[in-house]
């Protein structure tokens, strides 16, 4: 699908969760940001390795998609963008499905958007009613989704190794019904982790290996998440740590299984963007966040330090949505946002000891 230059425009309110994980870096070290729009995906590639020069923005365009992409890479680099669409049905009813489209290499055209159907069928009712999808790539470059279900159930569907999507699948939450989305994230050792708040707690579920089935893990007493916050990031030899917002104070939250949650400050609202990385030698995982001014905050948490405390930056101006983090070809921290006029904003780490970042760039 051949993408068009389209200007930025301002973004309007969407009662939809912003999503994180949307820059990222291609196998020729270049970084694309992807951005959804009502309609279609707007594209930025940078022009050479390291920046600081963008092209862009592009148009991907498909009509009825939603403002809502979830994104995903593999370790060959393939990006995969995972859309909600809506079309006009018989007796003006609406048809919701998922979309599936792949960017093989930076820069070039996208593949034609696919539709991988809705979890509900012909039942356009109940079809209409299902959450925000998240999807992961497991360590054969299948995609996985998970999106909760107008039951109150996790619905899910995966690629075989051929790439075939296979039948929709999943599992019911039995004793309590899903009320948040799905947070779906993969360890370094392949497992799947899908963690979803559900009334007065959170319901998780595990899948070891990619054709295993989905197995119940223990649920977790943590009923205070604020809905669309939950990401999460590999912090140690098989093991996840999640990120999200108390629901109360909008406070930052980290949890891995067998620890309560970890109090991190850093108040704001939407899910923080998440990049693991050496800081001066020392492991940590880099948080970024809106804070209350809508202006960004950043801190460097050492990696699995429950009681490490935080100094939140504050940098840029007010944006919209939710940021993103990645690694330039460089290995230098790209920070990246999208500004209450629609147009990308990008600050690089400067080269010098620390988390020092460069004045922002509008792309």
């Amino acid at each position: 699908m051949a993408p068009h230059h389209t200007p930025a425009e301002p973004l309007a309110d969407s009662s939809l969760p912003p999503v994180t994980g949307w820059l990222l870096r291609g196998k020729d070290g270049r970084l694309t940001a992807y951005a959804p729009t009502p309609g279609g995906v707007l594209r930025w590639t940078e022009t050479r390795t390291g920046g600081p020069e963008w092209s862009g923005p592009e148009s991907l365009p498909l009509a009825g998609l939603l403002p809502y992409t979830a994104v995903a890479q593999g370790a060959d680099g393939f990006v995969h963008l995972l859309g909600v669409r809506d079309r006009p049905g018989a007796g003006g009813a609406v048809e919701r499905d998922l979309v599936h489209a792949v960017q093989f290499q930076t820069g070039r055209p996208l593949r034609d958007w696919q539709s991988v159907g809705n979890p509900h069928g012909k039942d356009r009712e109940k079809g209409a009613r299902i959450g925000m999808p998240s999807a992961v790539l497991d360590t054969t470059g299948s995609m996985h989704l998970f999106v909760r279900n107008a039951n109150g159930g996790l619905s899910a569907k995966h690629q075989s190794p051929t790439g075939r999507w296979q039948p929709w699948g999943g599992a019911n939450a039995a004793d309590t019904t899903l009320t948040g989305e799905t947070s779906a994230a993969v360890t370094d050792g392949g497992a799947i982790d899908i963690l979803v708040p559900a009334g007065g707690g959170t319901v998780r579920w595990l899948r070891g290996a990619p054709d295993a089935k989905l197995a119940r893990a223990e649920d977790e007493p943590v009923a205070s998440v604020a809905p669309g916050t939950v990401t999460a990031g590999a912090t140690g030899t098989g093991r996840l740590t999640r990120f999200w917002r108390d629901a109360d104070d909008g406070t930052v939250r980290a949890w891995r299984p067998g620890i309560a949650p970890v109090a991190l400050g850093g108040p704001g609202t939407g899910p923080l963007a998440l990049l693991r990385t050496p800081v001066d030698g020392y492991d940590c995982t880099i948080l970024a966040g809106r804070g209350p001014d809508g202006r960004l905050q950043v801190a460097a948490y050492p990696t699995e330090d429950e009681d490490a405390g935080l100094n939140w930056t504050p940098t840029g101006e007010p944006c919209a949505g939710a940021p993103a983090l990645a690694l330039d070809g460089t290995g230098r921290v790209v920070l990246a946002c999208r500004g209450l006029d629609g147009a990308l904003r990008v600050t690089r780490q400067k080269d010098e000891a620390g988390l020092a970042l460069e004045a922002w760039r509008t792309i």
